[in-house]
């Protein structure tokens, strides 16, 4: 039997109400960004955002919960912003989209801040298996800027150990969403796609959960896809809504591991998917794939949900949470 899990790949939007209280307390300048030196009136409007990011997956009937990454001003940089041995300098383009971010320079060796283990410690999941995001060392490296190492494969190495080293600080947790979008935006090639899978290898030993490498924006060119399927993590997520027939052939030709996250809700597009719509879109994949013996699948959107007004969002979560449970129903 396949087990169905619910989830996401985190970076929830942050509601209305508190974007109007933040822009009062914060600004809107790029010195008034989240640095971890926010006082207790901000982190308190954090506090409150996460727990209702939290209520809204759990009402919804998500299985692995996140505390929602709202506070992360540079998406998927955040864990490299707040880290000891970077700056940050202008603003720029998230990928090919109209998200922006401050952009991390590496002036010195890196140095973990504990930042996301400290969010993650606040989030009280009531007994649901806890789920944690990060971005992957190849995205994050491909997100910023290097002074310090000079090498790029050193670098790559050096990003890793970071999020290693975050890793070590993490609460206990059931998940760990490794978020790779760069595999697809910027794929590595030749022996650097080698260094890549190396480098998520690194970040996944660091942990006893399950570790997915989610790639979305499409699909992942054949080489680096061949790379990362030497990577020892127990999933990778896919991006059915982009591009499915590259996605699906990849899968056809190289295989997959035993899990598989399902990205078969649009992160980007206001139109909600109805659980059926849902259901048959995981059912077309595992159709499409009679030679793969799959034991857990992760049903979840394609990218990460910032990019959607917030009610918009919470009726995608309701929409995988009825999806899986009348599923799961159904098995019993």
């Amino acid at each position: 039997m396949v087990d169905l899990i619910a989830t996401t790949p985190g970076l929830l939007p942050l509601p209305d109400w508190a974007k109007d209280e933040l822009s009062t307390l914060k600004g809107h300048q790029k010195s008034d960004l989240i640095d971890g030196g926010e006082g207790p009136t901000v982190s308190g409007v954090y506090d409150r955002v996460r727990q209702e990011l939290v209520d809204a997956q759990l009402s919804a009937g998500i299985d692995h919960i996140g505390e929602g990454q709202a506070r992360w001003d540079d998406m998927l940089a955040h864990p490299l912003v707040m880290a000891d041995g970077v700056e940050t300098r202008g603003i720029v383009r998230y990928y090919d989209n109209n998200n922006f971010y401050r952009e991390p320079v590496i002036t010195d060796a890196l140095e973990p801040s504990g930042d996301v283990g400290a969010e993650l410690a606040e989030t009280d999941t009531e007994g649901r298996p806890v789920q944690t995001v990060l971005p992957g060392p190849y995205s994050l490296f491909d997100l910023a800027t290097d002074e310090y190492y000079q090498d790029r494969t050193d670098c790559l190495a050096a990003v890793a150990e970071l999020l290693a080293a975050e890793i070590e600080q993490l609460p206990d947790h059931e998940t760990l969403f490794l978020l790779e979008p760069s595999l697809v935006e910027n794929p590595p090639t030749d022996e650097f796609a080698a260094a890549a899978s190396q480098a998520i290898d690194r970040v996944a030993d660091a942990t006893a959960a399950s570790v997915v490498v989610h790639t979305y924006f499409g699909a992942i060119p054949e080489e680096a896809y061949a790379h990362l399927m030497d990577a020892s993590v127990d999933a990778i997520g896919f991006d059915f809504v982009t591009d499915h027939e590259s996605t699906l052939y990849n899968i056809q030709e190289y295989g997959t591991k035993s899990r598989i996250a399902l990205g078969v809700v649009d992160g980007q597009n206001t139109l909600v998917e109805s659980p059926a719509a849902i259901d048959d879109r995981v059912d077309w994949v595992r159709e499409q794939l009679p030679g793969e013996s799959f034991d857990t699948i992760y049903v979840t959107s394609n990218t990460e949900l910032l990019y959607l007004p917030m009610n918009k969002a919470i009726a995608k979560l309701e929409a995988l949470g009825a999806t899986v449970a009348a599923d799961t129903e159904v098995s019993a």
